[in-house]
């Protein structure tokens, strides 16, 4: 590992709160497959941890939400558990690890902008926590866990943010354009008009809804699509 490289680990294990006995390990967590030539890319690269980590991430969580969230059912606590642990979400947290600086891409991935790839980060995101597993165990690896993801968690203890903003944002996580809005038709007397709505946003189906104005029939149809894609409850949809 070059200088540079072992200041960058040595800088990533400071933020991680944990200094590994095995360095290989971390080694390994922080390197893509383009960056390996041979039959070792398996074995040498993170994929391996990757999905070791995916499982790690998942019980810490689960736990997390089942200890935060008393009286939330089975299927509140699934769609929870999946806003927490999917990509996008993975990917923000190996953002703020710098891990998209510290890991090992080859040239070509490298040139394609794959340090900025929400499925890359994501991967080496888990491959890391499953590197801190295997090095010191999953009470270390559950505080990690409970570091990093426990803010995003309370986030959906605080005030609901309205329906629009948290589509905008929602699509940003995914690398998705802005969601776009469109009046498609205006009924009933100047005097009390109803609106109705589409929005649409890439690689999903579009929603439509009707309201006694614009800005409450985007509201509504924002709404539609969080509740359609598990980040909003019905009952929150309404709220």
């Amino acid at each position: 590992m070059s200088p540079l490289n072992e200041r960058r680990i040595a800088a990533l294990e400071a933020r991680l709160g944990h200094r590994f006995s095995d360095p290989a390990l971390i080694g390994r967590a922080l390197t893509h497959p383009s960056a390996v030539t041979g039959a070792s890319v398996g074995t040498a690269s993170y994929q391996r941890l990757e999905f070791l980590g995916d499982r790690v991430l998942g019980l810490a969580v689960a736990e997390m939400l089942h200890e935060a969230y008393p009286a939330a059912d089975e299927g509140e606590l699934a769609r929870r558990l999946n806003q927490l642990v999917r990509r996008e979400t993975c990917a923000a947290v190996a953002v703020e690890l710098g891990l998209d600086q510290a890991m090992l891409v080859g040239a070509g991935e490298a040139q394609g902008g794959g340090r900025r790839k929400v499925a890359i980060l994501g991967d080496v995101c888990e491959a890391v926590l499953a590197a801190v597993y295997l090095d010191a165990g999953f009470e270390v690896a559950r505080t990690l866990v409970k570091t990093l993801w426990g803010p995003r968690m309370r986030e959906a203890l605080m005030a609901p943010r309205d329906a629009k903003t948290t589509l905008q944002e929602w699509a940003q996580g995914r690398g998705l354009p802005t969601p776009v809005y469109t009046e498609v038709e205006r009924s009933g007397p100047d005097h009390a008009p109803v609106f109705t709505i589409l929005v649409t946003v890439d690689g999903i189906a579009p929603a439509e809804a009707r309201g006694k104005s614009k800005r409450e029939a985007e509201q509504t149809a924002a709404a539609a699509v969080l509740v359609r894609e598990g980040i909003w409850s019905e009952n929150r949809s309404g709220a």
